[in-house]
Formats: structure tokens, C-alpha cells, sequence
């Protein structure tokens, strides 16, 4: 009579103890405990993730993804306009594109462990199409702590544990930003061919982000993004000098 039952409570055990471990991975993260646990979640699921499980659109992280890109780029550009009160809008437009471009949170998503909890379909090698998924999932996070918690609490949690540990504004401001040039003049000195192509353009609102990707010898070599093609080109070659161990 009470055989069923057994199976039934094994069910929702494992799916409670999932809820927990989640919970606790994202207390880790942004320093607080979730209180509602299903933003997360929606926050952690790659469009492809759900488009192998038949899942709807709607249980994707791409709407997470557009506000917390919107609150990101909000806190960023205060950071900027309070830390640097001389500089104008190119600088901080400029400083602002180099902290949240994809590459960077990419990096910054895998420095705080994101990339361990993000649903992506890896059937077929499938990740390595997704360049841009833990960063996303990154601008995702943030929209569901700013839904979640509120302005206040995402802006701790984007300067507390995104900035402050993992961006060197000084690096930034110092680092010289001709990356293009010197990496073609490298390429001349070795009689290599070197290519840089725009791969993706992406909208957001009014303004377009590009990606670039620069091949050398007809091989990929690194990958850049930037609100113009000039800084999208400037981003991929700083990454391609580091690739190549260029100083």
C-alpha cells in the first residue's frame, strides 16, 4: 500500500539536497543567501542547455543576461565617473568597454567559479562554440541578485566581488592601448601573415558590440570584444600579444 511512496520521497530528497548545494554555491559567490532560489537557476541555464532539454526560450538566462548587462554597465560607469573626475567621456567609455567586454567576464566568471555551476549543452563539443557563456552567465547572475536583493546589494556584490579583487584599474589606465600596431609590426619582423576579422556583431540597445578575431597564418589566435570595431580589433590584439607571449 505505502510501496510508491518511497521513490516519490527519493525524488524530491534529491531535488531539495540539489536546492542546497545550489544555495550554498551561490552564498559563496555573492556573499549572500538567495531568497529566491529559481532566479539563480534561470540565471545558470545556457540557451543551449535548454534548447537540448526542449525546454522554452523563456527558460533561458538571454533575459537575465540583458538586465544585469544594463545594472553592470550602470555600476561601472559611476565607479568610473566618481574615481576618475578629470577624465572625459571617451576615457570612461573606453575604461567601461575594457571592463565589461565579454573577454573580460569570461575571465572574471571563471575566477569566481561560476563556470562550475553553468548549464550548457557539451553533447559534440558543443562548449567551445559558446565562447561568451560563463560571461554571460556572469550579466545574468547580476540581474537575477538585482531582482532578487535589489540595487544596493548588486552594487556591493559587482564591486565587492567583481571589481575590486579581479580589475586593475591602474593597469588599465597604464597599459598602452596600440595593441594593433605592434602586433602588425611583430607579424612584418616574422614575415607572417596576420588577419583581423569581424566575427559577430551583437546589439544592445543603441549601441553594437562588436567581436573580432585575429588569424595569423590563417589560424585563429585570439578573440576581442569592444563597442566599435577599432576597439574590438584593440582588445583581440592585446589578447593575441599575451597568446604570444609578445612584451
Amino acid at each position: 500500500m505505502f510501496g510508491p511512496i518511497k521513490p516519490v520521497r527519493r525524488f524530491y530528497h534529491s531535488l531539495f539536497t540539489k536546492d542546497r548545494e545550489l544555495v550554498r554555491a551561490i552564498s559563496g559567490i555573492i556573499g549572500s543567501t538567495p531568497d529566491n532560489i529559481r532566479l539563480y537557476k534561470l540565471a545558470l541555464t545556457h540557451t543551449s542547455f535548454a534548447r537540448q532539454n526542449l525546454a522554452s526560450k523563456h527558460d533561458t538566462n538571454e533575459r537575465l543576461e540583458f538586465l544585469g548587462d544594463a545594472v553592470l554597465g550602470t555600476v561601472v560607469a559611476e565607479l568610473l565617473f566618481k574615481k576618475f573626475p578629470y577624465e572625459d567621456e571617451g576615457f570612461m567609455t573606453e575604461m567601461r568597454s575594457r571592463i565589461v567586454n565579454r573577454e573580460s567576464l569570461n575571465h572574471i566568471a571563471i575566477k569566481i567559479g561560476l563556470n562550475l555551476l553553468v548549464k550548457v549543452d557539451t553533447s559534440g563539443g558543443q562548449t567551445s562554440r559558446h565562447k561568451s557563456v560563463h560571461g554571460n552567465a556572469l550579466e545574468a547572475l547580476v540581474g537575477a541578485i538585482y531582482l532578487d536583493k535589489g540595487y544596493s546589494t548588486t552594487r556591493q556584490f559587482i564591486l565587492g566581488k567583481l571589481i575590486k579583487p579581479h580589475v586593475d584599474l591602474h593597469k588599465l589606465v597604464n597599459t598602452t592601448s596600440n595593441f594593433k600596431s605592434k602586433l602588425i609590426e611583430w607579424a612584418q619582423s616574422q614575415n607572417a601573415d596576420i588577419r583581423f576579422e569581424i566575427v559577430n556583431r551583437k546589439n544592445q540597445g543603441n549601441t553594437t558590440e562588436f567581436t573580432c578575431e585575429i588569424f595569423l597564418n590563417d589560424k585563429p589566435v585570439a578573440v576581442g570584444v569592444g563597442l566599435s570595431k577599432k576597439k574590438a580589433d584593440q582588445a583581440a590584439a592585446e589578447k593575441a600579444l599575451e597568446v604570444l607571449n609578445i612584451s
